[in-house]
């Protein structure tokens, strides 16, 4: 047991690897009681053996018909198995601590983009797992080791407890406090050890309190505005109101629910993601009479922070919407198409809501009549684009190269002229593969084009009537 002069501990919940039990948990959750000591848990991650992937691949939320599906659910019942050691022992702590770090004995892949990108679904299965049994949580790790197995994963609004290793100058420990951490989030505890223990020392003023962790945090997801872990619609109709269309996860709705009035001032609105890097996603909006573009900073629960004025001019363009990371620096980036000469530009998120150098990655795109950012359509961990030609009717994939340019494009059948809105919502039926919504002028019929993972499409469903008396739809 840890020496009585401890001022705080972290316990373990699992043995070494998901799935396993600390067998000593009840006797140093009785210690901590028995001291009166702060107390934190941590849980680690693993990424399934191929046994591991059968048996839990359907134990959580989403729809396992996808391999992404399947780990999310996975990482899922991770967070369960460790919850369940907790309620064992009858013991809360404020927080759980997801433990990312190499394990020899079950190692992450990580030799490919496409397999740190498995990895995260993996580690977000966890994040969702705690968060809906109650606990606040966050992630430990080291630069290094975050990097290998998540391709350096920005969660700005994550809670850190971030180790220093053994020291290699006698201040490491607490300069780990107040340096970048690997992940982009705050630092609360930082570690070190040396051939006796792991020592922990609390950062600022942080005292043992549950922290404050971004509702969701979906990967490549610019949709979920409540929170839920299931993305949404935002719709505005003919009196200026705008509703949020609650996603139920598997391709439907909750009740819908009016989160502004007087948009009609707008003549873009975008669900872009998150912008400002506080875990929530946003909308951008741009006022029709004055050209200002407006940040509408969500609030994790379908409503707003206050809203901030970030560009002035953008009446010269005639598209602008988000494609998520589009250059491959894990912050939100913006296209917009200018109107006099049909430029695509690329306005690089600087992950605070601003932009870095804008930077010209297309011509000729005034023959397009819709462009969006439907997410990453393909599978190989890229943000894409689509855009449909005016001429043509035809429906058109960028395929992004995750570094801020294209692949070579793929076209779609025609008669896509026929639909008067297309939107990116993201995952809209619970699979984790990003889908497409239409509505068809003629009927005012919501028609969901589900991905299959591939850059193509599902047999359409038909999600709603009545659409047309909306005017714009994000």
């Amino acid at each position: 047991m840890p020496p009585a002069s401890s001022q705080f501990v972290v316990v373990g919940l699992t043995r070494g690897l998901a799935f396993t039990e600390n067998p000593c948990l009840a006797d140093q959750v009785a210690w901590v009681r028995a001291n009166s000591k702060p107390a934190h848990a941590y849980a680690m991650a693993t990424f399934p053996t191929s046994a591991q992937l059968i048996t839990y691949r359907n134990a959580g939320p989403w729809r396992g018909t996808t391999r992404a599906a399947q780990l999310s659910n996975v990482g899922y019942a991770e967070a369960t198995a460790a919850v369940a050691s907790l309620r064992k022992v009858g013991w809360r702590p404020p927080v759980v601590w997801i433990d990312v770090e190499p394990r020899p004995a079950q190692p992450w892949p990580g030799a490919t983009a496409q397999q740190r990108l498995e990895n995260r679904y993996v580690v977000e299965g966890l994040m969702r797992g705690l968060r809906e049994a109650g606990f606040s949580y966050g992630v430990y790790s080291y630069t290094s080791g975050w990097e290998a197995i998540t391709g350096g994963w920005r969660l700005p609004a994550v809670p850190v407890w971030a180790t220093a290793g053994r020291l290699d100058y006698p201040t490491e420990a607490a300069d780990r406090c107040t340096q970048p951490s690997f992940s982009g989030g705050r630092v609360h505890l930082s570690q070190w050890y040396d051939d006796t223990r792991d020592y922990d020392r609390t950062c600022g003023t942080y005292a043992f309190t549950p922290l404050p962790v971004p509702p969701s945090s979906m990967t490549g997801s610019a949709s979920d505005l409540d929170g839920d872990w299931r993305n949404d619609l935002l719709a505005r109709s003919g009196d200026g109101a705008l509703w949020l269309y609650r996603g139920n996860g598997t391709g439907g709705w909750l009740p819908r629910v009016q989160i502004g009035s007087g948009w009609n001032g707008m003549d873009v609105i975008d669900t872009a993601g998150d912008l400002d890097g506080d875990g929530r996603p946003d909308v951008l909006a741009r006022e029709r009479a004055t050209g200002y573009l407006w940040l509408y900073r969500g609030n994790g629960t379908g409503g707003w922070l206050p809203r901030v004025r970030v560009g002035t001019g953008w009446n010269g363009m005639s598209a602008i919407f988000s494609p998520g990371d589009l250059d491959g620096d894990s912050r939100v980036d913006v296209l917009a198409r200018e109107r006099a000469t049909g430029y695509l530009w690329l306005y690089r998120g600087n992950g605070t809501g601003g932009w870095l150098p804008r930077v010209r990655v297309g011509t000729g795109w005034n023959g397009m009549s819709a462009l969006l950012g439907p997410g990453d359509l393909t599978g190989d961990g890229a943000a894409d684009v689509l855009a449909r030609e005016a001429g043509t009717g035809r429906l058109v994939l960028y395929p992004g190269d995750g570094r801020g340019g294209w692949k070579p494009r793929i076209t779609y059948g025609t008669g896509w002229n026929a639909m008067s809105a297309l939107v990116g919502p993201g995952d809209f039926t619970g699979d984790r593969v990003p889908d497409l919504l239409a509505r068809e002028a003629a009927t005012g019929y919501l028609w969901l084009y589900p991905g299959n993972g591939a850059g193509g499409w599902q047999t359409r469903v038909r999600v709603g009537v009545g659409w047309q008396s909306l005017t714009a739809l994000a």
